[in-house]
C-alpha cells in the first residue's frame, strides 16, 4: 500500500472525523486511563499517524529514561507497515524520523515554562517546524490548573496541537454527571478533547470525554488492540 492511501485508510481518520476535524492547533488534548491500559501506545499511533503524513512532531518524555519510547515508535511503525503493507517501509522508516524529535524532562526539576522554552528554542533555533508536540508521562497531581493553561497558550501561539497524557487511579471518583474523573476536573477550561480508554478482557475502548464545546460528544467507534498496540475501527 503506498504512503498516502495507508494514511487515508487510517482508523485514526475515525477520530478526526469524531472531533470534527481533528484537536486543532492551539488545543490541548488529553488521553486518560489507568497506569499500564495504553496511554503511550495511543498517543504514539497519533504520532506515527502525523509523521506520515509529513507532520513534524517533538515527543516530551516525562519518564526516567526514553529508551523504551523509542521502542514504542519502531514497534508500532513495523505493526502498521506490516498490517497495511506499506510499500517501501525501511525508506518511509527513515525519512520520519528526521520529523521527530524526543525531548526528555523530571517534572519535579523543571516548570512547565521551562520545557515550553525548551520547545520553542527546539522549533525557531533548531528550524524544527513542529505541528504536534506529544506531553508523555505527565503528572496533573504534580500539575496546576495555571501551568496548564500556560500550555494552552503556548500551543495557541506556537500553533501547534498538544497531546498529553493522564494517569487515574484505579479508585480514582468521577464527577458528578460527568465521566471526567475528578483530578482532571480543574483542568477542564484549559482541554478541548479528553479520551477516556476503558480495558475489557480482550481490547481497550477509547471513549471521548469532551469534544471541544459539543456535549454531548459522540462515540469513536475505536479499539485500541493491547497485542499489536494500534488503534483500530471497532467491529460488529
Amino acid at each position: 500500500m503506498i504512503r498516502n492511501e495507508l494514511v487515508k485508510r487510517s482508523p485514526l481518520r475515525i477520530l478526526e472525523q469524531s472531533m470534527h476535524g481533528g484537536l486543532g492547533k492551539g488545543n490541548i488534548g488529553v488521553i486518560s486511563a489507568r497506569k499500564g491500559v495504553g496511554k503511550t501506545a495511543c498517543l504514539v499511533h497519533i504520532a506515527t499517524d502525523q509523521l506520515l503524513e509529513g507532520k513534524h512532531v517533538i515527543h516530551v518524555s516525562f519518564a526516567t529514561e526514553t529508551t523504551h519510547i523509542i521502542s514504542w515508535y519502531e514497534d508500532i511503525f513495523e505493526e502498521i507497515s506490516r498490517r497495511y503493507g506499506l510499500d517501501g517501509s525501511m525508506d518511509v522508516h527513515d525519512e520520519i524520523i528526521r520529523n521527530r524529535v524526543i525531548l526528555n524532562f523530571r517534572q519535579d526539576t523543571i516548570s512547565g515554562p521551562q520545557v515550553q522554552r525548551s520547545i520553542r528554542s527546539m522549533i525557531k533555533d533548531g528550524n524544527f517546524s513542529a505541528d504536534v508536540v506529544i506531553v508523555d508521562g505527565y503528572d496533573f497531581q504534580k500539575s496546576t490548573p495555571e501551568e496548564l493553561a500556560g500550555f494552552k497558550t503556548f500551543a495557541e501561539e506556537a500553533q501547534i496541537e498538544l497531546w498529553f497524557s493522564a494517569s487515574i487511579r484505579k479508585d480514582a471518583t468521577q464527577a458528578k454527571d460527568s465521566n471526567v474523573p475528578d483530578i482532571l476536573v480543574p483542568f477542564l477550561p484549559s482541554i478541548s478533547v479528553l479520551i477516556a480508554l476503558k480495558p475489557y478482557e480482550t481490547y481497550i475502548h477509547l471513549s471521548l470525554v469532551k469534544d471541544h464545546e459539543l456535549v454531548p460528544p459522540t462515540d469513536l467507534h475505536l479499539r485500541l488492540d493491547p497485542h499489536i498496540l494500534l488503534i483500530a475501527e471497532e467491529t460488529a
